[in-house]
């Protein structure tokens, strides 16, 4: 499903192409979803709680903040080309649909949290000196993310994600006031 949506769109996803993707009767996907919209709704609704939760996996991973700041960011720089078309897709739908722009104020609420999160933890350690507000500092940090995934998404010649990663890091480290460390690879 999650292919048939990055290809086709919120607008142009429709159960033969689910069907034909999936193998899944246009039957039993209508008996099932009861419509189109529902299909699709479902489908964002999936995606993005993984993506939430391989985040969270990632957080869960690092103890030390400025780790788990480069390894969140890089598994956001790293997303799989249908990864980014369906997270702007959604992005985009959720601009025209009101359940799912409710909806997408949750994953953003819980997508940001284990950034949020870092960025708390390590003012409270002493390991940042935060130049701005945690808060601040966390939505730079996802609003450079989320405007590369649309670039990306484009194709454009350029930013070459290592060559933003380093510039975005850079920016971090200035932003936290973390002295001793070098962005890893």
């Amino acid at each position: 499903m999650a292919a048939v949506l990055a290809a086709r769109g919120y607008e142009h996803t429709r159960f033969t192409d689910v069907s034909a993707a999936s193998g899944v009767a246009i039957s039993t996907l209508q008996n099932y979803f009861g419509s189109r919209e529902d299909m699709v709704i479902e489908a964002m609704e999936v995606f993005t709680d993984r993506e939430v939760d391989a985040l969270d996996e990632v957080a869960t991973a690092e103890a030390d903040p400025w780790r788990r700041l480069v390894a969140l960011t890089d598994r956001s720089l790293h997303n799989a080309e249908s990864t980014r078309q369906i997270l702007v897709e959604f992005w985009r739908s959720a601009m025209r649909d009101d359940d799912l722009r409710d909806y997408s104020a949750e994953v953003q609420t819980r997508y940001r949290a284990p950034f949020l999160a870092a960025v708390r933890e390590g003012a409270e350690r002493g390991e940042f000196t935060l130049a701005h507000d945690a808060e601040a500092v966390t939505d730079f940090l996802l609003s450079a993310l989320a405007g590369l995934i649309i670039f990306r998404v484009q194709r454009p010649p350029t930013p070459f994600a290592a060559e933003f990663r380093d510039v975005l890091l850079t920016q971090l480290r200035l932003m936290l006031g973390v002295k001793d460390q070098i962005p890893s690879t």
